[in-house]
């Protein structure tokens, strides 16, 4: 059974930085593309980043040169580096992956920015 299971969540100013975790199980993750998304209060869930399973990877146009999606694959685990956050990043974030064509989501992780 495939799990994703997020952390690093929590409260920081604006302008300061956190770092999420997703650690996988249940599935081979060398060969899985993975993503973060993020559903703010009120509103659609939407895209954050993406990475391929060769490293490619992929932003939204608001979080382009503040976020950064990396992947370690002997540790399993997904990770995105948020700097500069603005009060509008706030949300929870989930991790995601497609395995066989099912989609498989985290947990979520709250990430709230505010002074």
């Amino acid at each position: 059974q495939v799990q994703l299971v997020e952390s690093g969540g929590g409260l920081v100013q604006p302008g300061g930085s956190l770092r999420l975790s997703c650690a996988a199980s249940g599935m081979i993750f060398s060969i899985n593309a993975m993503g973060w998304y993020r559903q703010p209060p009120g509103k659609q869930r939407e895209l954050v980043a993406s990475i391929s399973r060769l490293g490619r990877t992929n932003y939204a146009d608001s979080v382009k040169g503040r976020f950064t999606i990396s992947r370690d694959n002997a540790k399993n685990t997904v990770y995105l580096q948020m700097n500069s956050l603005k009060p509008e990043d706030t949300a929870v974030y989930y991790c995601k992956t497609v395995v066989a064509s099912d989609d498989y989501w985290g947990q979520g992780t709250q990430v709230t920015v505010s002074s």
